[in-house]
């Protein structure tokens, strides 16, 4: 095929294909099928750092700190947001005296106006934006049906509104400036495979997973690229997350006395303490920026878990396909 073909289509068949140079979606259901004519899709992908602006939520430790270290150092100007204020005060002075041109704002980016009001500071401070990390998360878990409802207005709050909230704010400007850039959206390989007990923590991050590769695709007409960091233990506090919690949010359920959960809380926090250093993840994000990598893999020794899962889905689909309910008349 050369050229564009333009199609209209109803509502319920507008499916885009994930390749963005290949099929683009347009306003309302206007589909463009073909190679995109202007061919400067690795071109739009982002490649200039200087002078630029990253903002980055849970900026003021762990990842989300080593994503502005590692942003700041490429030439880019920083806004971290984060809840803890001493913290961001001390990883605001600790930029700067990388040299890196920062500021801080404080947000709990499960409050709508908190992330709208962050959003406006950093663009009056600094001006467009051009890469947004929606990184900032908590790590509350439980048992399904054991694990209290005001636990999952916590996670579900903080890992999946908080990026649903940073994407309102930030996907319309960047849109509308027409600069480029890209987004990075913070998931874990709980958003890939799934550990018993971390129930609303594994969902929240199959959502983000779903969410970035939506957006992947609604965004490539506009040169903005979208990745979702799916990382395994790293060395950061997220299993003292509770650190943070809301008084009107506390769990409200009784405390475990299964010893295989208490087990299994004591040798998560064993990983996280012997997990990747932060900033390797953080080298890690900027490069995949660089190159328009949809999906960031840090860890190595997980990919056989999701291959597994993977194989375990294929079966299921080679099972459908011989089933004999399926199959009837046929």
């Amino acid at each position: 095929m050369t050229g564009q073909q333009k199609i209209s289509l109803p509502l319920h068949q507008c499916v885009v294909a994930s390749d963005p140079k290949i099929v683009t979606l347009r306003a309302g259901c206007d589909v463009v099928i073909g190679a995109r004519e202007d061919n400067d899709w690795e071109r739009r992908s982002m490649q200039e750092f200087d002078g630029r602006t990253a903002f980055v939520t849970g900026g003021a430790s762990g990842i989300g700190l080593a994503m502005a270290r590692a942003f700041g150092r490429a030439g880019m100007q920083v806004m971290i947001a984060d809840v803890e204020e001493q913290a961001l005060g001390a990883a605001v002075n600790e930029l700067q005296g990388l040299q890196i041109r920062a500021d801080g704002t404080l947000c709990d980016v499960s409050q709508r106006d908190a992330v709208a009001h962050a959003a406006r500071h950093t663009i009056e401070t600094f001006g467009n934006v051009h890469v947004v990390c929606n990184n900032a998360g908590v790590g509350g878990g439980g048992q399904i049906g054991e694990a209290s409802l005001n636990t999952w207005d916590w996670v579900l709050g903080v890992n999946l509104m908080g990026v649903v909230y940073g994407l309102q704010e930030f996907v319309p400007h960047m849109k509308a400036h027409g600069e480029g850039g890209h987004i990075v959206n913070t998931a874990s390989m709980a958003g890939m495979i799934n550990m018993p007990g971390m129930g609303p923590y594994n969902a929240s991050k199959f959502a983000v997973v779903s969410m970035s590769e939506t957006l992947v695709q609604e965004l490539a007409p506009f040169g903005i690229g979208v990745s979702v960091l799916c990382p395994g233990w790293v060395r950061t506090g997220i299993s003292d997350s509770e650190r943070n919690r809301p008084d009107d949010l506390a769990d409200g359920s009784p405390p475990l006395g299964d010893a295989e959960m208490t087990s299994r809380r004591a040798t998560i926090r064993e990983l996280i303490a012997q997990g990747l250093e932060p900033d390797v993840v953080g080298a890690r994000v900027l490069e995949a920026v660089r190159n328009n990598e949809l999906h960031i893999f840090t860890h190595m020794d997980m990919r056989p878990a999701f291959e597994e899962r993977i194989a375990a889905i294929s079966a299921a689909w080679d099972r459908a396909e011989d089933s004999p309910a399926l199959n009837q008349g046929v």
